[in-house]
């Protein structure tokens, strides 16, 4: 089932590359508000994760899938059986259209306003695997091991903070939305997990 990882891995960095030789198609898909909701070009809310700004952003969001992505599967494959590398593929793409409904409606009006990168999904990704794993290490900046319930809790504070005072060109809220709906996918497609998120949390690993 990890070939569906490697397949999401291999067309983003492709449909990138093509786009960085191309300004045309770039501009094409990107994530443009204003053009979804007044033009009605609706694949636009998927198409832009599949586009980066540059090689270290394509690097850093492809690292992070290849990582906590293949986790991910382990964890689906074990929950849903044969169907785990269904849930893993809706998880991502449902979850780059939730992580950009906030900027969607937020920015529907403004023209000038555009953002790419997988960032939103790839949160999800993380945050479904804390809520499989909550007290699994997770090396941030990967040197410093933090317990994955303690790193969602400061980035989405962080990303919350920072997506308020808007002083960088990150999308923030992306990454807002995007950890939120990875964490609770599994806990609406079967509700029964969450006993085991519980039994989960409950048990310190110290």
């Amino acid at each position: 089932m990890e070939f569906v990882v490697y397949i999401v891995i291999g067309l983003t960095v492709l449909f990138s590359y093509l786009a960085w030789k191309n300004n045309a198609l770039f501009e094409k898909y990107l994530f443009s508000a204003n053009r979804i909701v007044h033009h009605k070009e609706y694949f636009r809310m998927i198409s832009h994760a599949f586009l980066h700004a540059n090689w270290m952003h394509l690097i850093v969001n492809m690292l992070v899938l290849w990582s906590f992505g293949s986790a991910l599967m382990t964890y689906f494959g074990i929950v849903f059986g044969s169907l785990g590398a269904l849930h893993w593929l809706l998880l991502y793409l449902l979850s780059i259209i939730a992580s950009s409904l906030y900027s969607l409606f937020k920015h529907k009006n403004n023209a000038w306003y555009s953002a790419v990168g997988a960032s939103g999904a790839t949160s999800a990704v993380v945050f479904a695997c804390i809520f499989f794993d909550p007290w699994n290490m997770i090396y941030f900046f990967g040197v410093i091991p933090i317990p994955g319930i303690l790193f969602g809790a400061i980035y989405l504070i962080y990303s919350y903070r920072e997506a308020k005072r808007g002083a960088d060109n990150i999308g923030h809220d992306a990454h807002f939305w995007g950890a939120v709906f990875g964490f609770f996918y599994p806990l609406v497609v079967k509700p029964e997990l969450l006993k085991h998120f519980i039994s989960q949390i409950t048990i310190l690993p110290f």
